[in-house]
C-alpha cells in the first residue's frame, strides 16, 4: 500500500514594498525616502491680523485683515493687504497681493544709498543709510519689512501715525524711491549760467 504524503500550502513571500511599509509604521508612500524640499523664494512674514466687522442687515458680519510683507532676503519686497473669512484665506490673500506688488530696490553694499523720506497718509518714515556693524536700528513694521531684504546696515524713524499698513506703505515707498550710487553720481552735469559764460572766455 502506498503512502500517502500530504503538504501544506506555501505563502507567497510578501511584496517589497508592503514589508517596507511595515518596517515604517504603516503605509506612509514612502515619505521618509524623500529628498529634502527646496528652499522658498521668498520669504513671508505676518505682520499684523486685525479683525474688522461690517454692519449688515442680519448683523455684524466678522472677518479678518491680514498685512503680509514677502522679500527675497536681497533686492525685492512687497507688501499686501487682504481680508479673508478666517485667518488663514486673509493671509493667502494678502501674500498673492504682495507677490503681484514686488518692486525692486537699490542697495549700496548691505546698506541703502542715500536718505530718503517718505510720507503716506498719516504715517511719515525717514531712512538713513548706516556704516557697516551699526545693524538695523528700526522697529516695529520698519524692522519687519527690512528683515526681509539684503539690507543688513540702516538708520530709520517712524513718525507721525502709528497705523501699521500706512507705516507699511511708507516703508515700501521709501525703499522704490532709492536711487542707485552708480546713477546720481555718474548723472551729467547741469551747466549754470556762469559756467557758460567761463567755458566761453575759455574758447576764445
Amino acid at each position: 500500500m502506498a503512502d500517502t504524503i500530504t503538504t501544506a500550502p506555501v505563502a507567497s513571500p510578501a511584496p517589497a514594498n508592503a514589508q517596507n511599509n511595515r518596517n515604517q509604521g504603516g503605509r506612509r508612500d514612502n515619505r521618509r525616502d524623500q529628498g529634502p524640499q527646496e528652499p522658498k523664494q521668498f520669504e513671508e512674514i505676518v505682520i499684523n491680523i486685525d479683525r474688522v466687522s461690517r454692519v449688515v442687515k442680519g448683523g455684524r458680519r466678522f472677518r479678518f485683515k491680514a498685512l503680509v510683507v514677502v522679500g527675497d532676503r536681497k533686492t525685492k519686497v512687497g507688501v499686501g493687504v487682504a481680508k479673508g473669512a478666517d485667518v488663514q484665506a486673509a493671509v493667502a490673500k494678502a501674500t498673492d497681493v504682495a507677490k503681484k506688488h514686488m518692486i525692486t530696490i537699490a542697495v549700496d553694499g548691505d546698506t541703502v544709498p542715500h536718505d530718503s523720506e517718505i510720507r503716506f497718509s498719516g504715517a511719515q518714515v525717514l531712512l538713513k543709510p548706516a556704516a557697516p556693524g551699526t545693524g538695523i536700528i528700526a522697529g516695529g513694521v520698519v524692522r519687519t519689512i527690512i528683515g526681509v531684504t539684503g539690507i543688513r546696515n540702516l538708520l530709520s524713524k517712524s513718525l507721525g501715525s502709528t497705523n501699521k499698513v500706512n507705516i507699511a506703505y511708507a516703508t515700501v515707498g521709501a525703499l522704490q524711491s532709492m536711487v542707485s550710487k552708480d546713477e546720481w553720481l555718474n548723472a551729467p552735469v547741469k551747466k549754470t549760467a556762469a559756467k557758460k559764460v567761463v567755458e566761453a572766455e575759455e574758447a576764445k
